[in-house]
């Protein structure tokens, strides 16, 4: 009798499900990442999630069930400016509390390259601390200040550092070459104003994820031997090889945050349409100059396309004689530093890797 009256409360989960998630997305996850596994598991059948990720956190399972569920795949799609749009509301919808700092602050950076908005935080703004210069994801051609405001947060306060996020030029409109220029001018700015920005001992490191984790490493490769050069970098599951097919690229193509179809999508607007060759260490720093390179912390998520690529470059930085600690979340997807408002897994990754990060720059610094 028990199990029948459980298997029907499992097959009315849907229905909850769907009534939740008429009230908006993110209250419906805080609800679903608080169900316990098994639950998740059995709703992202019952939701019909087509894919067999049998080590796939389950919670992701049911969020990617419902996004297919609706008709949504991947991020980026034939229009830059709608997928912009999209993916900004995306980010507001599952926003919760952010986590409150002392210190917040949009400022206006101005560049030779132009003026760049960023966004400076800083947990005791009384006390001189390092400086992380991040650079957010988004495949090159979406995402801003608000997008990551509470991944910049939780690792200002969790690393113990400033964060300066930069609002950088996005493709297709801006080539590679201005993309990576402003990124550049924005950390020699940072270095140029260390006294005022309360530096301590000039210690700067750049970080990003996905393509955020791309132009970090492309700009401390363009730095090496300059003043500005950065001292670490956070690489969360970064973009690092345009030109190669690895296992990972066929294996978690489909399905998840981050699709086959994106990764066309970002070949096209930061690459082709500019005329820039898959191997051109511009865009693909597996192909750039490795040596004397800043330690690097280098994250991959198991459950992601780009995951290969992420764990070769920290193999390469490895050979070249740069110093590296590698990270692989085996259950997680791409993207995962943005979904911490509505998975408690992510808050808990992305905390570890903040603290860990730090360990590991004071380490080698």
């Amino acid at each position: 009798m028990d199990r029948a009256k459980k298997g029907k409360n499992v097959s009315a989960l849907p229905q909850k499900i769907q009534i939740i998630l008429d009230k908006g997305q993110g209250p419906a996850a805080r609800a679903l990442d608080k169900l316990p596994k098994i639950i998740q598991e059995s709703l992202a059948k019952l939701l019909g999630y087509p894919y067999q990720y049998p080590d796939l956190d389950a919670f992701t399972k049911c969020l990617m069930a419902v996004q297919i569920k609706q008709g949504r795949a991947g991020f980026i799609g034939d229009d830059p400016i709608e997928s912009r749009r999209q993916f900004d509301a995306q980010m507001l919808a599952i926003l919760h509390k952010s986590t409150s700092l002392e210190f917040v602050e949009d400022i206006r950076l101005p560049l030779q390259s132009g003026t760049v908005f960023a966004r400076h935080y800083h947990p005791t703004p009384n006390k001189k601390l390092p400086m992380i210069v991040f650079y957010h994801g988004g495949g090159f051609v979406v995402g801003g200040l608000d997008t990551h405001d509470e991944a910049c947060r939780l690792i200002a306060k969790y690393a113990k550092v400033q964060v300066l996020s930069i609002d950088y030029p996005l493709a297709p409109e801006a080539s590679p070459q201005l993309l990576i220029k402003s990124c550049e001018d924005a950390l020699a700015w940072v270095y140029q104003n260390r006294r005022q920005l309360k530096i301590y001992k000039n210690r700067i490191a750049v970080a990003g994820d996905s393509a955020g984790g791309n132009i970090s490493t492309v700009v401390a490769q363009h730095a090496i031997g300059k003043s500005y050069a950065p001292q670490a970098q956070l690489l969360f599951y970064p973009v690092v090889d345009f030109k190669s097919r690895h296992p990972s690229f066929y294996a978690y193509g489909q399905g998840l945050v981050l699709t086959s179809n994106d990764v066309g999508y970002v070949t096209k607007y930061y690459s082709e349409q500019h005329q820039v060759a898959l191997d051109d260490p511009l865009i693909s720093p597996t192909f750039g100059g490795l040596k004397k390179l800043a330690p690097a912390f280098v994250v991959t998520a198991g459950h992601d396309l780009l995951h290969d690529e992420g764990k070769i470059y920290s193999h390469k930085l490895r050979q070249s004689g740069v110093k590296v600690d590698y990270v692989d979340y085996p259950d997680q997807t791409h993207g995962f530093i943005n979904l911490t408002p509505i998975s408690s897994k992510a808050k808990r990754n992305t905390i570890e890797i903040a603290k860990n990060f730090r360990k590991f720059w004071d380490k080698h610094h």
